[in-house]
């Protein structure tokens, strides 16, 4: 069974570990268990608790109320919020519960109905990318089971990919952007994305995938004239070093223009080769292919 850290709570919903503190002292919703150190932990059904009552109270609804609302009452308070940034975080939280109760059935049937009714973009702008930043970290810190990881990110990896295959075929320049992710690198859904939005706007890419060497990828700028070289760095294997990287890179080629994105990414403030961009967030990430 499933258990988290405050840390987690307040990772997920985005409600401060002191606000929650507050909130069992005062309220009854949430009842968690100590360790003999006297350390808090959370089972997964309060954390569908804490997902409920922080979207409520974000859209209007005082605390005290809601802790003497039944179970069913705070469902239905739920389903009738009409804002749609609330529908959007209703969706997201939803997904986060049912990963945690591993009901697959349900998490692909949420993320159907959303692709119907605003297409795979939106989907994964407004509601994957959302939920990834919200669970992505503790994926790396495993905070949750694998099991529960495994299942959610492939059937994210599934609609990603189906949303690129069902994009037109057209290429508007010549320009040739290869993606990949470095060796010991797995976490597939943020470069599937961005093949997803080069696709769609018409560039050609070549699309190496997860764990490449980098002597494939010599190989291929050798045969090929690339335009870009474009990695997703989001939790490599241990003993990966981000400047050895970069450094290697740089040994390839330093002609062809180097792009890194991912989790690795946002935090990082060394030095960079004249060659390489860093984009820190979906927004520049965003930015840097509509200025291609």
């Amino acid at each position: 069974m499933s258990s988290y850290t405050i840390k987690d709570l307040e990772q997920i919903s985005g409600i401060k570990a002191h606000t929650i503190r507050i909130w069992e002292q005062r309220y009854h919703f949430l009842q968690p268990q100590r360790t003999e150190t006297n350390i808090r932990t959370y089972s997964a059904d309060e954390l569908k608790v804490i997902l409920n009552v922080s979207l409520l109270n974000k859209y209007g609804f005082k605390i005290s109320h809601i802790d003497k609302m039944t179970p069913t009452d705070i469902e239905e308070k739920i389903m009738g919020l009409n804002q749609l940034d609330a529908e959007k975080e209703r969706v997201v939280n939803s997904l986060i519960k049912d990963m945690v109760s591993l009901n697959m059935i349900s998490f692909e049937r949420q993320l159907d109905t959303y692709i119907a009714q605003k297409g795979i973009e939106k989907t994964i702008t407004e509601i994957i990318f959302s939920f990834l930043e919200r669970v992505g970290v503790l994926w790396i810190t495993n905070h949750i089971n694998p099991a529960q990881e495994h299942l959610a990110s492939n059937i994210i990896r599934q609609k990603v990919i189906l949303g690129i295959e069902k994009l037109p075929k057209f290429y508007q320049g010549s320009k040739l952007i290869v993606l990949f992710m470095p060796e010991g690198e797995y976490h597939e859904i943020g470069l599937l994305f961005v093949h997803f939005l080069l696709k769609q706007r018409g560039y050609n890419v070549d699309y190496l995938g997860t764990n490449v060497p980098l002597i494939d990828l010599k190989y291929l700028t050798e045969c090929k004239k690339v335009d870009y070289l474009y990695a997703h760095i989001t939790a490599p294997t241990k003993g990966f070093k981000l400047n050895k990287f970069m450094e290697q890179l740089g040994e390839i080629n330093t002609t062809i223009p180097i792009v890194l994105t991912g989790q690795m990414m946002q935090e990082f403030k060394g030095t960079v080769p004249s060659h390489i961009q860093i984009m820190q967030s979906l927004g520049q990430t965003m930015d840097f292919l509509t200025s291609l």
